[in-house]
């Protein structure tokens, strides 16, 4: 478990984690939320990987990614595990991804180690986790334990996604509810207390990377106004805002998310590369 040595937080030993590893070029690193994996970025990837390097990580203790007995689960463990990823591979820096929790472990990597980040993506991110996030998670754990599995799925089912995109994808549905019942809740119970007490409003300002924002209007687990709460606070970052989408935007908006990123990513590479530049504190198109 993690320690606190001098009030700074240490990390627990690197867990190796299962990476999907596809396509060439400047690395780009997605890193998943609460109880996912790396297939939430599924539908990304034929988007991305004739342009970049993409690296999709299991993060531990969810999807293929295992976790020792008495494992941490806070961010330090989880950034402790990602830093030993791109060292395995030799990749000095990378540019992140992060959608919902895994957006916060990425905003807490562009603070903690900015020499190992070329940018930040943040997908349904937020500086701090507030009372109503907060609610949603705790509803879910109880859900959980008083009614089982196809419950929870429901009640996800109604919280994460846009009504009328689940009404025409119940494949979706389908899918969900029948993958529940396989999956091991430990890892994401004791991440979501850690993300319960996410709060970086005391040194989002100090934030040095290019960051773009990627929020839904209608997210019912990240209020939208975290996305504008977010392009306030970081000096050099842009937001796009996304109509009709709950807060699965990966897997409700994939084109749109991916080519998204790609622009972005173009434009932060651009100057390493002697070609000029627009500034990035104009509103992304």
């Amino acid at each position: 478990m993690p320690s606190a040595v001098g009030g700074v937080v240490s990390a627990s030993a690197p867990v190796p984690l299962f990476v999907r590893d596809e396509g060439r070029g400047v690395p780009i690193v997605l890193l998943h939320g609460l109880g996912g994996d790396h297939t939430v970025w599924n539908g990304l990837v034929p988007h991305l990987a004739d342009r970049f390097r993409l690296l999709l990580p299991d993060l531990r203790g969810h999807g293929a990614s295992g976790a020792p007995a008495g494992a941490g689960f806070g961010f330090a463990d989880h950034e402790s595990d990602l830093r030993a990823l791109l060292r395995d591979r030799q990749i000095p820096s990378a540019h992140w991804v992060g959608f919902s929790a895994g957006a916060l472990l990425a905003l807490r990597l562009g603070l903690d180690q900015p020499e190992e980040v070329r940018s930040l993506t943040l997908v349904g991110g937020s500086v701090y986790t507030d009372n109503h996030t907060r609610g949603i998670t705790e509803r879910w754990a109880e859900t959980l334990r008083t009614e089982g599995v196809d419950a929870l799925a429901l009640r996800q089912l109604k919280d994460l996604y846009y009504p009328d995109w689940i009404e025409a994808h119940l494949e979706v549905a389908d899918r969900l509810r029948d993958e529940l019942p396989r999956r091991d809740f430990r890892a994401a119970t004791l991440w979501a207390k850690e993300a319960a007490a996410f709060d970086e409003r005391g040194r989002i300002a100090t934030l040095t990377r290019p960051t773009l924002i990627i929020q839904a209007m209608n997210d019912e687990v990240v209020d939208a106004s975290h996305g504008r709460i977010l392009r306030q606070s970081i000096s050099d970052s842009r937001i796009r805002i996304l109509a009709e989408t709950g807060h699965m935007v990966p897997v409700e908006r994939p084109a749109e998310t991916a080519e998204a990123i790609a622009a972005f990513v173009t434009e932060v590479e651009r100057p390493r590369t002697g070609e000029p530049s627009a500034p990035l504190s104009r509103a992304f198109p």
